[in-house]
């Protein structure tokens, strides 16, 4: 027998399914005002970084509904996300706004020939994001509430003034300005080539901020095991929040075995692009303290995956960068988690995320609460559109 679907709404009255009518892609160069340099830079495998390249994607559906995402890329791969992004979006149009999971298989599939993974996945993430979205607003909710918030602010902390170009004076003053500026805690990155240095620059800041103040440490996966056992027993007398990618993101055996060795929490998780690679963390009791990113591991849907089986493993969240849309899904993971501040994607937006108290508070808009602001028109590169954009 045939059946035809419908939607109830609270008036009672029915209507047909809603329907994707057009998709827009824009590639889109977000300059940086200052290089900036980590431990990847100081051993020579990457050269700072001048630029974020981002990936956004419009949706508009039949019924006048619409939702924006985004992924990014630093230093290479904007191009290729775009490329796969363009090839796959006309397998959107005519399609259901509502079946969001079962969208994303559909569009990994089409191009599973390039892999479930990878950059593959991170330009389906702009679709993903921008159809929970749209459903958020459809619903007159902040995705938070969409999904379940268990907290409307989530603690955070900030990064971008503690990368390792930045002079010591610099980095305090800095650090200064976060903490009047409402952020509750800071993170610097150590790895330099002279580990005196990062020492150095860590013992200015405890001293300068005090006990009170959460700090954290990121070696961006450059220290090799034994320097990583090392430096993370020098670290543990500045009672660190965590010690992050202290080794290989790939090396789950060896942070096993540093985080049994440390008292300081290992976190570690943002350079993975699936489920299945974070899963391979989580099992084998890699890290303390999980940091998905949702554009990297394919979108909010790949991440709620992900959320639930880091809550059976009672682990924490700090879900990394794109605080536009890790404030949603941070907002709605049970355990109290952190959230990280860059203000790199601020100029991309109208809004701006309110900070106070050591926490970030979800907004009141629907959806993400995000618009585009003309710079986002400014920096396009390149735009292609898919369906029927009237």
């Amino acid at each position: 027998m045939n059946t035809t679907r419908t939607t109830q709404h609270a008036a009672g009255t029915a209507t047909a399914p809603d329907s994707i009518r057009s998709v827009a892609l824009s590639s889109v160069r977000l300059p940086l005002d200052t290089p900036v340099s980590d431990a990847k830079v100081f051993t020579g495998r990457q050269r700072p970084m001048t630029e974020v390249a981002l990936l956004f994607a419009e949706l508009t559906t039949a019924q006048g509904h619409a939702g924006v995402g985004f992924s990014y890329s630093k230093r290479a791969g904007g191009p290729g996300q775009f490329a796969h992004a363009r090839e796959v979006a006309p397998d959107l149009i005519g399609e259901d706004p509502n079946d969001i999971g079962r969208l994303w298989t559909k569009l990994v599939w089409s191009g599973a020939s390039v892999g479930r993974s990878g950059l593959a996945t991170q330009a389906l993430a702009a679709f993903d994001v921008a159809l929970w979205d749209l459903k958020a607003r459809r619903a007159g909710l902040p995705l938070a509430k969409l999904l379940g918030a268990h907290r409307d602010s989530v603690r955070v902390y900030n990064t971008s003034g503690g990368f390792l170009h930045t002079p010591v004076e610099a980095l305090l003053e800095n650090a200064a300005a976060s903490l009047d500026g409402g952020v509750g805690g800071i993170k610097i990155k150590v790895g330099h080539p002279d580990h005196r240095e990062d020492l150095r620059r860590l013992t200015a800041v405890r001293e300068r901020l005090g006990d009170g103040v959460p700090l954290m440490a990121d070696a961006n996966q450059q220290w090799d095991r034994p320097t990583a056992l090392r430096m993370g027993r020098a670290l543990e007398e500045f009672g660190l929040v965590w010690l992050e990618e202290p080794l290989d993101a790939y090396d789950a055996q060896g942070h096993a075995a540093l985080a049994a060795a440390l008292d300081t929490p290992v976190a570690t998780g943002e350079m993975l692009s699936s489920v299945a690679e974070h899963w391979e963390l989580m099992r084998s009791g890699a890290a303390d303290v999980i940091q998905p990113d949702a554009p990297r591991i394919g979108g909010i849907t790949q991440f709620l995956k992900l959320a639930a089986l880091a809550e059976h493993q009672h682990l924490q969240l700090a879900p990394h960068f794109a605080m536009e849309i890790h404030l949603h899904l941070a907002a709605a993971y049970p355990y109290e988690p952190w959230l990280e501040h860059f203000d790199w994607l601020e100029p991309l937006f109208e809004e701006r995320l309110e900070i106070g108290d050591g926490r970030m508070r979800v907004p009141d808009r629907p959806g993400l609460g995000i618009t585009l602001s003309e710079k986002v028109r400014e920096w396009t590169v390149e735009r292609c559109e898919s369906g029927d954009p009237r």
